[in-house]
């Protein structure tokens, strides 16, 4: 069970039962539902890895069960979490997504990047796209997506909006927008690590203020869809990746901000499926960044390597 609870953990880059505990109760806050199919997801992606062969020590650290974590709650949110096909998809999908997790760390690691959530977003983009043609599998009918239409002016969002996107976009992150359920992520979060609880902080504030700039309406800032890629990779590019200091941590905003404008652009993109931009403004983001880092002798990678045995499932260690 320590396992799991650390797999889940590492969605948000944390080798901790602890904050896992917190992260299951703040998926049972927002409906036990959720807290169950997180679990199960990790579980079972965690299970897979096992049988697979997979590296004990990865597997002790619960670093092969957070992308299944989120393919199976993406799998309730998408199609609903009280159905019985929605179940057997989420659970055939944390399967596979083991198996496209060392595909994509084969390929990347051709680069020395990380994998990061890219796993996920493969999966949780092929279910997406094929279950609205599967009618045992989709639950809006004969619904189709529709294409995006240009984002109204809105009113500029005030105070409540604003504390109220602070926590959401933390929330966000496990598909879920109250702000009270975003507010205990983040407690998990510090439980683990006070400097990438900061980091998270650091990375909503952005987010928050980016897609304020932007124009975003109100009711979506609140809502947490706009800023929370910009959480992950704040605490990405600064303590997980790179060398946490001045010069990543400008880094880190640079690549939160670019990832919050990304989001619509990619919502647009997968429009014809529902316009699910799911965690790919982050991985896309973090990997270009991450790529250009070697360019700038500023910025530091961890030294030296740690063994494959301590190491975060993208290849840097752990925090």
């Amino acid at each position: 069970m320590t396992t799991v609870l650390k797999g889940q953990a590492q969605v948000d880059f944390m080798p901790s039962a602890l904050t896992g505990v917190l992260f299951s109760v703040a998926l049972f806050l927002a409906g036990w539902e959720y807290a169950l199919y997180g679990l199960a997801g990790t579980a079972v992606g965690t299970a897979t890895a096992h049988l697979l062969g997979v590296e004990r020590g990865r597997i002790a650290a619960g670093l092969e069960g957070f992308n299944a974590c989120l393919v199976a709650l993406g799998s309730a949110v998408l199609l609903g979490p009280d159905r019985p096909a929605t179940v057997v998809v989420a659970l055939v999908a944390c399967v596979l997504v083991t198996v496209v997790t060392g595909a994509v760390a084969r390929v990347l690691g051709t680069w020395a990047l990380p994998t990061l959530t890219l796993p996920f977003c493969l999966t949780a983009t092929g279910i997406a796209l094929a279950a609205p043609g599967l009618p045992r599998v989709w639950p809006h009918g004969a619904e189709v997506a529709a294409l995006p239409r240009p984002v109204g002016g809105g009113a500029a969002p005030d105070l409540t909006d604003l504390w109220h996107a602070f926590f959401a976009n933390v929330g966000q992150i496990f598909f879920m927008p109250q702000w009270y359920v975003g507010l205990v992520f983040l407690v998990g979060i510090f439980a683990a690590d006070r400097r990438a609880g900061a980091l998270a902080c650091v990375g909503s504030v952005t987010g928050t203020l980016t897609a304020w700039a932007l124009g975003v309406p109100a009711d979506q800032i609140a809502s947490g869809v706009p800023g929370y890629n910009s959480v992950l990779v704040a605490m990405a590019l600064c303590g997980v990746f790179l060398i946490a200091d001045r010069w990543s941590l400008a880094y880190a905003v640079l690549g939160s901000a670019a990832a919050t404008a990304a989001t619509p652009a990619l919502g647009s993109f997968f429009a014809p499926s529902g316009g699910h931009a799911f965690t790919w403004p982050f991985v896309l983001v973090t990997l270009l960044f991450l790529a250009a880092a070697p360019a700038f002798p500023r910025l530091r990678t961890p030294l030296p390597a740690p063994a494959p045995s301590d190491t975060h499932p993208d290849g840097a260690a752990a925090p």
